[in-house]
């Protein structure tokens, strides 16, 4: 008896799924919803969007005619409830679409702080094609734009920014960010590329935006006074769209709670990518995973419990960011127990940071623009090899080799 399988989201994660679907032998007709139309990567909205290198068809996943050739339904809509009395989707006219096996890859939305003026309509977010192109209109040169948030996508974007001949604020609580991502030495040296760049950092926290009839904006900073900007953009997080799920009675906690498999708490429905966070045996919760790799690696578990193919093995989770011409990468857990250990270059800065356990097993790495090391790293937490924290920091030992 033939079924169908419906994903409710076109990211990595919903497309990923239908992708490995097909690639398991699954046979049943297959669905992609998603209110933005043919599914689309999202990284190159901060880096290769707004800098002009790829246009709105490069970052497709496929060209469209792979949809055909799969027999993927692509369904441009916004799904409002899941009616799980009925297995039906509720769609944005009001109709009704069913459902035998459901997947919800519907990511998350940009945070917001409850303040004056977050939630005004001319602070750009950035989360859909369309945000890109909005910014990328702001990115003019000696455009002052003010950037409230210093993490992975702050960062991006002052990099395009300045390339862009627009002069950039970053707002920051931290005086150094991705610290829990990547270690201290890592991250202090990334975080001076912004001064390098002629990038203005004001270490506070912004209390309030307030607009003015010009369209400009005056940055209001704790203890700091205030900022006059022409644009504002807030990057300080994600939070999970749980909303399908409440409408599903499903378990949700900062996210849909789903287990090993993806599977969610009601059967026939899966969640993936920025909106699932796992739920162990025990019944404690992982920290959610807001990566382009977290998401394939959900999908590929849910594809194989949807086939009822062998699940794959799970691999360290894996990051990368680029900004001023640098690439940094991370793996695994730089806040996990035990010891952070630095390999450096010639000229003493830190290239590379591992965090080894104390049984000597390495938990997470930090690379400043090595993919090569980063790789290494990977596949010896993958591999549970025990390290030798002198081998590790000393730039003669090859990390290929102590992957074996």
């Amino acid at each position: 008896m033939s079924s169908s399988t419906s994903i409710v989201g076109g990211g990595i994660g919903g497309f990923t799924l239908a992708q490995e679907l097909r690639k398991a032998g699954y046979t049943d007709s297959i669905a992609i919803i998603d209110e933005h139309g043919f599914p689309y990567d999202r990284p190159p909205l901060s880096k290769e969007v707004l800098n002009g290198t790829k246009t709105a068809e490069e970052i497709r996943f496929v060209p469209d005619s792979w949809y055909e050739d799969n027999n993927v339904e692509v369904i441009q809509a916004k799904v409002e409830r899941v009616n799980t009395d009925t297995n039906t989707l509720v769609l944005g006219d009001g109709s009704e679409r069913p459902y035998d096996k459901l997947v919800l890859a519907t990511g998350g939305h940009a945070r917001r702080i409850n303040g004056p003026g977050f939630f005004h309509d001319s602070v750009i977010v950035l989360r859909t094609l369309e945000d890109a192109q909005k910014l990328s209109k702001a990115l003019v040169p000696d455009a002052r734009v003010g950037i409230v948030g210093a993490g992975l996508i702050g960062a991006e974007v002052a990099s395009a920014a300045r390339d862009r001949g627009a002069k950039v604020i970053l707002v920051d609580p931290a005086p150094v960010s991705l610290v829990p991502a990547v270690g201290i030495e890592i991250a202090e040296r990334l975080h001076a590329l912004h001064e390098t760049n002629g990038v203005e950092f004001v270490n506070g926290m912004i209390t309030a935006i307030n607009h003015h009839d010009d369209g400009r904006h005056t940055l209001e900073v704790d203890g700091q006074g205030s900022i006059d900007v022409d644009h504002v953009l807030l990057c300080i997080g994600l939070v999970p769209d749980e909303s399908l799920a409440d409408s599903a009675e499903l378990d949700v906690d900062g996210g849909v709670l789903v287990d090993r498999e993806q599977r969610t708490s009601a059967k026939n429905i899966w969640a993936i990518g920025d909106c699932s966070r796992v739920r162990n045996a025990d019944g404690s919760l992982e920290r959610r995973h807001e990566h382009w790799d977290a998401a394939v690696q959900d999908a590929t578990r849910a594809a194989a419990s949807i086939a009822g193919t062998e699940p794959p093995q799970e691999s360290a989770d894996w990051f990368w960011s680029d900004r001023y011409g640098i690439h940094v990468e991370g793996a695994g857990s730089m806040v996990a127990e035990g010891t952070t250990v630095v390999r450096r270059n010639a000229d003493g800065e830190p290239e590379v940071a591992f965090r080894v356990t104390p049984e000597r097993k390495l938990a997470g790495a930090a690379v400043f623009d090595d993919s090569k090391a980063i790789r290494a790293a990977r596949r010896i937490i993958d591999r549970n090899i025990s390290v030798d924290p002198a081998q590790l920091v000393d730039p003669a030992v090859s990390l290929k080799k102590l992957t074996r």
